[in-house]
């Protein structure tokens, strides 16, 4: 049975391919894929034979705090006497949301050497033509026996490690207030060994930097969730930059 769901999801399909349907439309994808369930759709999932593993990342909390908790099976409204003649749900939807795709291909995208070392981004802000619109997704890579950069921001992220093994690590930080805010950042951080298919947690408002052990290739999924933008953290600080970037730069960015 169809399923129907206010809030937006994002599938990250590990294994296998298969078919979405959505609002009775037919979306395809594969290995590596990344597919949006868009807002207000009634949907279902099915393989094409075989198994099919996917990721699920949502915002579905923001949903239920904003008082958006219509979901369930489809069928009619209870007392419909109440109640006039369908109306066009989509009118309240961003207009030109129905032309955005909805399933992102690795050919749609291209790996970066950026501050924090080798990033694919896969849902963002800067993604116009993405229905996505809660969670900003990205693959990262981080060779073996080097480091991503240590950087803080204050959402918080969880990454799903698709391969190699190292170590998160994470410092706290406290706020000072005095004449204004001032942020403290611990000295000693906390120290998290990870493995392939583990999921590591950085909390809100925290230092973190992700260390590959030597040997193989770290890949990490991360996953945001978006609002923390729209409420004014719009930025990551460096306070260390990728060893790749700083040597492609020749100069070791810090601060």
């Amino acid at each position: 049975m169809p399923r129907t769901g206010t809030n937006e999801a994002a599938f990250y399909i590990l294994e296998g391919s298969g078919y979405e349907i959505h609002d009775d439309q037919r979306y395809d994808w594969a290995k590596d894929d990344a597919v949006v369930v868009h807002t207000d759709s009634v949907h279902g999932h099915a393989s094409n034979g075989g198994l099919a593993r996917t990721l699920v990342f949502k915002a579905k909390s923001i949903w239920m705090y904003f008082g958006l908790v219509q979901q369930g099976n489809s069928g009619p409204v209870e007392n419909e006497e109440r109640f006039g003649p369908r109306a066009d749900w989509s009118q309240v939807w961003t207009p030109g949301v129905r032309e955005r795709k909805k399933v992102v291909t690795p050919a749609d995208t291209t790996w970066e050497l950026t501050r924090d070392g080798h990033i694919r981004s896969i849902f963002s802000p800067a993604q116009t033509d993405v229905r996505c619109f809660s969670v900003d997704l990205y693959q990262q890579r981080i060779p073996a026996g080097s480091r991503a950069a240590k950087h803080w921001h204050m959402a918080d992220e969880v990454l799903y490690v698709q391969s190699g093994s190292g170590t998160s690590v994470h410092w706290e930080v406290e706020a000072e207030i005095a004449e204004k805010f001032h942020a403290r950042i611990a000295k000693e951080p906390t120290r998290h060994t990870f493995n392939a298919g583990d999921t590591i947690y950085v909390p809100q408002n925290t230092v973190h930097q992700h260390i590959a052990d030597d040997g193989e290739d770290v890949l990490l999924l991360s996953a945001q969730n978006r609002l923390f933008r729209s409420l004014g953290y719009d930025n990551v600080a460096y306070l260390e930059d990728a060893p790749e970037y700083s040597a492609e730069h020749g100069v070791e960015r810090s601060g």
